[in-house]
């Protein structure tokens, strides 16, 4: 597999809303914010399967995690707000207090864990 190139979005989920309220250090919290959400598409153009663990990189930094089949557009990629975002989010505010996480351009590639 080469390098996989989509538009990351990040923000809140569910389960890592859930999991914030019983603490960061609580599994539910590190499960959710530990996974990047990729389209079947892109996984099966990529050759990816649920679980496999990828190194993503941003102009900003990078990042290891698993990934996992989700129902969203094909093109995209979503990681809820955590650790592994922070590192992938540039610390441009453009004065309005709040990093620009809607639109990166991500590679993805499957490494051995």
């Amino acid at each position: 597999m080469g390098k996989l190139t989509l538009t990351l979005v990040t923000g809140r989920s569910t389960r890592q809303g859930a999991g914030i309220s019983s603490g960061k250090d609580g599994t539910e919290y590190k499960d959710a914010t530990s996974m990047i959400d990729l389209s079947q598409a892109d996984m099966a153009r990529s050759g990816l399967s649920d679980g496999d663990h990828v190194r993503i990189e941003t102009e900003f930094g990078c990042a290891e995690l698993r990934c996992r089949e989700a129902d969203i557009p094909e093109g995209l990629a979503f990681i809820a707000f955590g650790s592994v975002c922070n590192r992938l989010v540039g610390g441009e505010t453009y004065a309005s207090g709040m990093p620009d996480s809607k639109h990166l351009i991500v590679t993805i590639k499957r490494i051995n864990a």
